[in-house]
């Protein structure tokens, strides 16, 4: 195995740039000997010993696509990464949403590749797959097994060169659909969702490019034609706008022949010129504000127009924003959290390619006063001096953002993500050397400068966003109201006209696939130790970091109706300070060593996760003994936290999702089952909490017995082992878990109804509790891979028809949950409104229709091919590796059982698949559950012909 940034053992470096210029005429020569023609190799970054860097070569073809190859045969898999330098900030007034919406168009198939067969066939492959959009890029990506490089590339090819032949009326109005229930889902039916767009609308100016949101406005998107498409397709999508990325286990010369011959002959499009940035101004405040029937807890938010990405105080704004509101060390969550006036209150800064903004948002109480907030925000700001910036402070920031870095490339995603992102933003895919330089050298004069210049008595938009219980609770009535931009002159019109491509290959044949990669499970190592506590591990170096897992069987489980919400109670009030440190400095310590602890609650488990650079665990080892052997418990936190919680609890109540989820939860396990229960727990229940069951629940649900450690990482077994001695101090003897009571009794024929009013989108839940536990190689494994085609993926019969066919979504599921209790099958969408009905009905028939028929032929091959083939994808990240050294932990698997799963997935027949299909789909005795708003959708769902019960937000009946 490679190992990538060697350096960071030590706490200095020395940057330096390793690129060579390569002359104009340099053809670069194929792996058989032949010569990929003008082919211009531009630029070599090496890695060497004292580099912090990510080794690449970067390639130009003829028609201008940039291709970087970054080597790593670490895993034997490939991630291919083609970024259009075209996102939001592109698209024209009154065409919003444009790049986002084209970005789905991507995925309907193009000359050679039928409908819905790109996702199909990169599963199949083996491999992973998406896309997504921002203000200025779009991008779309590929994890696949190395063997099947030529495919992915063949794909990615086809749609960049014949996607218009594909495109039609049809696919245009069903991912028109898709867009606007992305759209619902993810800003009308969820809390805050509208702030982002609110926000921009108010800095930028009239049809400034930042100043319209990525998935664009509805009335946008429903006036757009299938020529605006195809123009926007023409204009942006030629390979000389395209950096494409491969990265992983290649061969150099021989992914640049595949790619000459698919990309090749593909055309340039127009010229695109790099837009040049201006920092934008506001000339005084501008109060706006809007009432969200989402949420709980008001929330105000103070923008400030700030730099572009490439600004040289881009690194300072963001440390301000750490120093201001970053975390329990900062002002604002000192002045308003702690004090109990505000559920949070942060500081943020993000920058794009043109422009940026820095925020302060304070999400407080229902009862506050808006008003009293911006007066106090801004007395922050005006009391802030150079002296408010201290050593820690900085030294917080700089480890933690290093450390985030480093973490970002542990998986040729990453890296491959980090080169486009320089590259597009800053045409310097090698920025990374200069990134960590500027922010070790960042000193406190520089952040103060950045606050005077940006931020010190300059105007903002101050946002408030209410609830439908005080919707006048404003800060300052509002005096600004966007300008409707309006659209300008399209680009000159023999940029409409298609540009064909001349091949002497025919591009329909798919290309074949070399030999499989070998692959093997990462080796690891197993102890008990003699308090009774089980270890696994293994060895990781690719990045100079370590994570722990400490994970205490119990949990939520172990709470009762007295005392739901214990669990979770505990784990924020152990994420506080210890005994002999508060809380700002125990997180001054762990920040400064770029490190983190965080104290968790499960339904099943309480959980520290531990993540450190390697060359700091001893220290970050220090502090996590003092989390778990000298909280210190304060009736002043339990107080402050309880708060928190049971607000929370009341602001989930509002949420179609939340609703849906807790509902489902009481029908299928009986109303006081602590499977029925939100962690939060009740109101009544967490009411009654006190310090003493605190202080008991910490000691004794966090037992040896209890606890299964997960290691992945920079440190070998036997120097882990000495710096753990301190487990033994933890109680030895675990506490048994409680009885599962009965479980819910559900009608059958029976519909579910909870009434949620203005509700822009429909949750439905279907499903009913099995009686499998979780197996790896018996009935519960076979049963999730009977699942696969019907909800498992997003090739399913489910998600086609829902989603795909229909318009109704913007994703279906299903599949089965367990863990060593039984747990549900659930089929689950969140649908617009007004195909609550119709979704119902597709659902209930795909089910019927796998459970009476069975598997198709081709969907049991599909299967068989794409779950074997993705292990080589299973094991490449620590985070990868701690899931599935957890679950040989926790189930006690064999080394093996990877292989007896393939045999299985090989050998499985149909007719066993159609077996459990039959057995384990009871379509007539599963719960059908509906959120939405009743005055919308009762008469279309009565009409489905199930017998209609109306239910509270809590899961009580109502007649």
């Amino acid at each position: 195995m490679n190992r990538l940034l060697s350096l960071l053992v030590s706490a200095t470096i020395l940057v330096s740039c390793s690129g060579k210029e390569a002359p104009d005429d340099n053809a670069t020569a194929t792996q058989d000997g032949n010569s990929v023609a003008d082919v211009v190799l531009e630029q070599s970054i090496a890695q060497s010993d004292a580099d912090i860097v990510i080794p690449y070569k970067k390639f130009v073809y003829p028609n201008g696509l940039t291709v970087l190859l970054h080597e790593d045969h670490s895993d034997p898999l490939v991630h291919v990464n083609i970024t259009y330098h075209v996102g939001s900030a592109r698209e024209e007034p009154q065409r919003s949403g444009f790049a986002h919406f084209f970005e789905h168009m991507m995925f309907q198939g193009s000359a050679h590749v039928a409908d819905e067969e790109h996702f199909k066939i990169v599963t199949e492959i083996g491999g992973n797959l998406n896309g997504s959009t921002s203000t200025d890029r779009t991008n779309y990506f590929q994890t696949v097994p190395a063997n099947h490089l030529e495919t992915t590339l063949w794909l990615e090819a086809d749609r960049m060169g014949f996607l218009l032949e594909a495109v039609t009326q049809e696919k245009f109005e069903v991912q028109r659909s898709t867009v606007k229930n992305e759209r619902g889902q993810n800003v009308e039916n969820r809390p805050y969702g509208r702030v982002y767009e609110k926000l921009i609308s108010a800095i930028y100016p009239t049809g400034h490019p930042n100043s319209w949101p990525v998935i664009g406005y509805e009335e946008d998107l429903d006036s757009a034609t299938l020529d605006d498409l195809k123009h926007f397709f023409l204009r942006w999508y030629g390979p000389n706008n395209a950096t494409l990325i491969v990265a992983g286990n290649i061969d150099e010369n021989a992914t640049l022949a595949m790619i000459e011959k698919y990309f090749g002959d593909i055309p340039r499009g127009p010229d695109v010129e790099r837009a040049s940035p201006e920092l934008v101004t506001l000339n005084s405040d501008r109060y706006v504000s809007y009432v969200d029937k989402n949420i709980r807890f008001p929330l105000l938010v103070l923008g400030f127009p700030t730099v572009h990405y490439g600004h040289e105080d881009r690194i300072a704004l963001s440390a301000l924003a750490s120093i201001l509101g970053g975390g329990k060390n900062s002002e604002l969550y000192k002045r308003f959290v702690l004090t109990n006036r505000a559920v949070d209150a942060s500081a943020s800064n993000g920058a794009q390619e043109l422009s940026g903004f820095f925020l302060i948002e304070a999400q407080t109480y229902p009862d506050a006063s808006l008003a009293q907030f911006e007066t106090d925000i801004r007395s922050v700001l005006t009391d802030f001096t150079l002296d408010d910036i201290s050593d820690d402070a900085l030294d917080m920031f700089k480890g933690s953002t290093e450390a985030s870095l480093i973490n970002g490339l542990e998986s040729v995603r990453g890296k491959a993500s980090r080169l486009a992102m320089y590259d597009y933003l800053l045409d310097n895919p090698n920025r990374l050397p200069a990134e960590i330089e500027a922010l070790r050298s960042l000193s406190k004069e520089d952040v103060y400068r950045a606050f005077e210049q940006y931020i010190s008595n300059k105007p903002a938009v101050v946002l408030s966003v209410l609830s439908e219980d005080k919707p006048d609770a404003f800060a300052a009535d509002d005096n600004f109201s966007p300008t409707p931009a309006l659209r300008v002159a399209q680009s000159p019109a023999d940029e409409l006209e298609p540009r064909p491509v001349v091949d002497d290959f025919d591009r329909a044949m798919r290309p074949g696939s070399g030999p499989a990669p070998v692959v093997t499970i990462p080796p690891f190592w197993q102890a008990e130790l003699d308090n009774g506590a089980r270890m696994i591990g293994t060895v990781s170096d690719e990045t100079p970091t370590v994570t722990l897992s400490l994970e205490f069987i119990g949990g939520h489980l172990l709470n009762n109706s007295g005392n739901y919400g214990l669990a979770q109670l505990t784990a924020a009030m152990m994420n506080e300070g210890t005994n002999s440190l508060t809380a700002e400095q125990f997180e001054i310590a762990l920040e400064k060593l770029g490190s983190r602890i965080n104290v968790s609650a499960s339904r099943d488990r309480m959980v520290i996760d531990v993540r450190t650079l390697s060359r700091n665990l001893e220290p970050t080892l220090a502090l996590l003994e003092q989390r778990l052997l000298e909280s210190d418990f304060t009736e002043e936190n339990l107080e402050r936290l309880r708060l928190k919680q049971l607000e929370s609890l009341e602001a989930s109540r509002e949420q179609p999702r939340s609703i849906a989820n807790e509902v489902y939860g009481k029908l299928l396990y009986g109303q006081e089952s602590p499977f029925a229960i939100p962690l939060e727990g009740t109101p009544e229940s967490v009411s009654a909490i006190t310090l003493d069951e605190v202080r008991s629940f910490a000691r004794d649900s966090m037992a040896t017995q209890a606890l299964q450690v997960i290691v992945v990482g920079d440190v070998q077994q036997d120097a882990l082992l000495p710096k753990l001695v301190f487990l033994d101090d933890l109680r030895a003897q675990a506490l048994p878990s409680q009885s599962l009571l009965k479980t819910g009794q559900v009608a059958s024929n029976t519909l579910y109804l909870v009434d949620k009013p203005g509700a822009f989108q429909s949750e439905i839940r279907i499903g009913y509790l099995t009686d499998m536990p979780y197996d790896a190689t018996g009935e519960y494994f076979k049963s999730s891979l009977m699942n696969y085609v019907l909800g498992g993926t997003f090739n399913s019969r489910i998600n086609l028809n829902l989603r795909e066919d229909k318009g109704y979504t913007y994703g279906a599921s299903s599949g089965f949950s367990s863990t060593k209790i039984p747990g549900p099958f659930t089929a689950s969408s969140s649908v617009k409104v007004d195909a609550s009905a119709a979704s119902v009905n597709e659902f209930m028939m795909e089910i019927q229709s796998y459970a009476d028929e069975g598997i198709h032929a081709d969907e049991l091959d599909f299967m068989r091919a794409s779950i074997v083939q993705r292990d080589a994808l299973n094991y490449e990240t620590p985070r990868q590796k701690s899931g599935f050294l957890g679950r040989m932990l926790e189930y006690s698997l064999q080394p093996d059982f990877t292989q007896q799963q393939s045999e299985i997935i090989r050998t499985i027949s149909a007719e066993e698949i159609d077996a459990l299909a039959s057995s384990k789909l009871p379509y007539q005795d599963m719960l059908i559950l509906v959120v939405g708003d009743k005055a919308v959708i009762g008469e279309s769902i009565a009409e489905l012909g199930f017998l209609v019960r109306e239910l509270s937000s809590a899961g009580d009946p109502l007649e």
